[in-house]
Parts: structure tokens; sequence; C-alpha cells
């Protein structure tokens, strides 16, 4: 599958980004904070996401190990992209921020973040 260029934002468009991806690896991951914010994610290289507007309205949550980083909007709060832990190479992008993404067709596989 080749990839493709989308577009995505948090809910009150104050981060905006872009993403090239073929839509293969979607996970949800299963750890103690993933399973209580219920997104899908899109596994893809760190290099495949740029912040086109908003870098600075983006904060950062860390728990635990401390190695993932979790990105959200200030404003909205909404959850938009994490460096993973287990793949420092890798990111996870929130699927439900992809404006042309219906989340609802996409299976998700489990990411097992929990037993490693």
């Amino acid at each position: 599958m080749f990839l493709m260029k989308y577009t995505g934002s948090c809910h009150c468009n104050s981060v905006k980004f872009s993403i090239e991806t073929n839509l293969e690896n979607i996970a949800q991951c299963n750890c103690t904070y993933c399973k209580r914010r219920n997104a899908k994610m899109l596994l893809e290289k760190k290099e495949a996401i740029d912040i086109v507007e908003g870098k600075e309205n983006l904060t950062l949550y860390q728990f635990n190990t401390n190695i993932a980083k979790h990105h959200f909007c200030k404003k909205c709060g909404i959850f938009v992209f994490s460096n993973r832990r287990f793949d420092p190479n890798g990111i996870a992008v929130n699927l439900g921020c992809i404006d042309e993404i219906d989340i609802f067709s996409f299976d998700a596989t489990i990411a097992d973040n929990i037993h490693k």
C-alpha cells in the first residue's frame, strides 16, 4: 500500500499537522493511561508527522518510566500524538485527529504495553 498525506488537528484547531502514512498499523494501547482515553492510534515513524501550526500549543504528559511522551493541546486538552516507549523511532498519532478518517471503520490491534 502506498503512502498518502493526511491533515489533522486537535479539537480547537490550535495544533495542526500533516502525516504521511498507509494507514496499515492501527492499535489501541492497554497501558493504564491509554485504556482510560480509549484512543485508536496510528503507529508510524516519527519523521512521518509534521506539526504545521501550533507547536507552542502542545503540552507534555509523562508517567511511570517517563520514556513515552504524550503530547496534548494546551487549550482543548485533546491528545494529538505520543513518542512511543518501546519504539524510540516511532510515534502514535490519535486517529481521531485526522480529518479525512472515520475511526469507526478501523479495527485496532492491542498494543500490549502493560506486560513488557
